[in-house]
């Protein structure tokens, strides 16, 4: 990687008239704040479409994009639905948190009333494109569109509770779905369709302004999934397609009885001996969306957790092996040159060390971590070249927040450490993050919540909690050129301003 810096800002927390930020005019207004700003990365969280708990890392599949994130204003601009279609919905009043309630009951409508206009008006260019875009992902789609078509029709049970027929993917039983419900399921072909239509153009405009977006792949994928479903292959099932084992966390002296996930694991030893195909497929699809991807959970490439099924606790768990390289060398052997960070957070072992340095790829630094634990190994002295720096990533609470609620200890060795003078909590974070930008890292992140020294309130997840999290959203026109200005003069100073893209010319 280049000596770069980026903000980390989740496409949920944009500002917009819909309820959650989508792709519409503040997505591409937040690229041209980057450019403004120098930044060479806009790095986000999981696209993919979330259930309950509204979780990324959750999503009910591991290709598909997320519906909500579908601009109703570029639908509007395309003809397929009028100001008046969406004026009257309710995405929920606040317009600093995401109501998903308001959002499941109607966005759905909206979009519905687009595709029913798009399947009537759509021009012979149009339908081609649509068809071509089915064509081309078919070996996802379908399946991703029957278990959403069929979630709804079992009242949202999850697969495992199906009917056994649907449960077990008997051809006749899907047949007859495809048959009886062709509509629906060209419903949430259309869905994908504009989705990955409209994050394209997103995407372009960002290269245009040399800024390249760096995606998140979660580890696992969730047990209630068209993944788990579809492609039982890939994962523990026993003989009846029912999940052996699930991941977790074993027992420590936070959690006594360990923590109990409920993802289902992989079987290594069935990829392996088709390629890894599954993941292949996978990351190809990730290279669509983004430049590069943060592998979440890398350590679990090494060794994993895993717990029978029906164990209400983590307590009779095991470690198990692995693929290690093996996986990274049929990626690149199937993919090509793996432009990744790997979220190699919490113990280091000697081996997961091994797997880094194997892979080549960049590891993370955290500097909230780094300034709570002496001689840590994410303080900036201890730094790589070939790494990431954070000061928090959407896992921490906001660094106003943090160096409020962290000890006077953690505080006093947190001033000498930077060299910071500053009583003011404002001008503290930025000396936290001209820290960041100090790094010998290659790139930097910086959560936009720490630029607007913004508090607890803006936290987007905390972790082991179900209720408050992926809600926080920004307040329209908060972005300022005079903030802009500010980010560049230290993008300048630490010689991190963005570079070309590899291959293209200077716009």
């Amino acid at each position: 990687m280049n000596r770069e810096s980026g903000v980390l800002m989740p496409v949920f927390s944009l500002a917009s008239k819909f309820g959650i930020g989508c792709f519409s005019r503040e997505a591409f207004e937040f690229v041209d704040f980057l450019e403004k700003a120098g930044q060479g990365y806009w790095q986000v969280l999981p696209l993919g479409p979330t259930g309950f708990g509204n979780s990324p890392y959750q999503p009910f599949s591991a290709f598909a994009g997320n519906p909500y994130f579908i601009s109703p204003e570029k639908l509007i601009d395309e003809g397929l639905l009028s100001w008046d279609d969406v004026n009257g919905v309710d995405f929920g009043g606040n317009q600093e948190a995401v109501d998903y309630g308001k959002l499941y009951e109607n966005r759905p409508v909206i979009l519905k009333k687009a595709y029913e206009t798009f399947i009537k008006k759509a021009s012979i260019e149009q339908l081609a494109d649509y068809k071509a875009y089915y064509k081309e992902n078919e070996s996802w789609l379908l399946d991703y569109a029957l278990y959403v078509v069929i979630k709804q029709l079992q009242g949202g049970k999850t697969w495992i509770e199906w009917d056994e027929d649907l449960r077990k993917r008997k051809k006749s039983a899907l047949d007859e779905v495809k048959e009886k419900y062709k509509d629906k399921l060209e419903f949430i072909f259309f869905e994908q369709f504009k989705f990955d239509e409209q994050w394209k153009k997103i995407l372009t405009y960002a290269h245009e302004r040399k800024v390249k977006i760096i995606g998140d792949l979660p580890f696992y994928v969730a047990m209630d999934s068209a993944d788990a479903w579809a492609h039982p292959e890939a994962f523990e099932m026993d003989k009846d397609l029912l999940p052996k084992a699930v991941a977790g966390c074993p027992p420590d002296a936070f959690s006594p009885t360990g923590q109990l996930w409920g993802n289902p694991v992989y079987d290594w030893d069935a990829l392996k001996k088709n390629g890894y195909d599954w993941w292949v497929k996978r990351i190809e699809r990730n290279y669509q969306w983004f430049d590069v991807i943060r592998i979440d959970h890398f350590h679990g490439f090494n060794e994993y957790y895993e717990i029978p099924f029906e164990d209400k606790t983590a307590e009779n768990g095991k470690m198990k092996k692995g693929p290690g390289m093996d996986l990274f060398n049929a990626l690149k052997k199937n993919v090509g040159k793996l432009d990744m960070i790997a979220e190699d957070l919490g113990t280091n072992t000697e081996e997961n060390v091994k797997l880094l340095e194997d892979s080549g790829l960049p590891g993370m630094n955290v500097l909230q971590f780094g300034f709570t634990s002496w001689d840590s190994c994410y303080v900036n002295h201890r730094h790589k070249k070939n790494s990431v720096v954070y000061t928090g990533t959407h896992d921490n609470t906001p660094t106003f927040a943090w160096v409020q609620e962290i000890s006077n200890g953690e505080r006093d060795f947190t001033r000498r450490y930077i060299n910071s003078l500053n009583t003011d909590y404002g001008a503290f974070v930025w000396d936290i993050i001209r820290e960041a930008y100090r790094s010998v890292a290659d790139l930097c992140i910086i959560p936009i919540q720490d630029y607007l020294c913004k508090g607890k309130e803006a936290r987007i997840n905390t972790p082991g909690t179900a209720d408050g999290n992926w809600m926080w959203r920004l307040t329209p026109n908060y972005l300022s050129d005079d903030l802009a200005r500010s980010i560049r003069l230290m993008t300048e100073t630490y010689s991190r301003m963005a570079k070309e893209l590899p291959g293209e010319k200077k716009v």
